[in-house]
């Protein structure tokens, strides 16, 4: 991991254990790289509980009760996908602090409604309602989930700071 990536989660970590908040990640596009930088701090179990990566739609349904017509209706790469993934993944752990996302990082999948580099993303913070919103990243497809990351965990530093 690179130095950056790893100054972030270590920031993140930080201000996570401030507040008492523990984090659970669930992640498609990005294949567990959220937790996998938060892992890479040593002491992270004080603020990391869980990762779930949920790559097909089947993953999505079964271990966090995406409703399958949200998948039909919307479709994996969705606000409404990512909102149901994070609260699928507060339910199934220990965490009060949730991530999800989902998107397309190409090089292949896109459409004209959501190209290549189309990823929407959700959080859940202690008595807030789920914020999600959908960002459009450029590059190749490790740049595009670099930057789905750093997102992830740069919005939830500003929250917990």
């Amino acid at each position: 991991m690179d130095d950056e990536l790893l100054e972030l989660a270590l920031s993140t970590g930080k201000a996570l254990e401030t507040r008492g908040w523990i984090l659970t990640t669930a992640e498609s596009c990005t294949g567990g790289w959220i937790a996998e930088a938060i892992t890479a701090i040593s002491g992270s179990s004080a603020w990391f509980d869980t990762g779930f990566v949920t790559y097909s739609n089947a993953a999505k349904m079964r271990l966090l009760a995406v409703p399958e017509s949200t998948l039909q209706q919307f479709g994996a790469v969705s606000t409404q996908t990512v909102e149901a993934m994070v609260t699928g993944a507060l339910a199934n752990s220990n965490a009060n602090v949730a991530i999800a996302v989902s998107g397309v990082a190409g090089p292949t999948g896109g459409t004209p409604d959501k190209p290549v580099g189309t990823v929407c993303l959700a959080w859940s913070w202690p008595g807030q309602p789920v914020f999600s919103e959908t960002c459009h990243f450029n590059g190749d497809r490790t740049s595009i989930r670099r930057q789905t990351v750093i997102h992830a965990l740069s919005s939830i530093l500003y929250k917990a700071t």
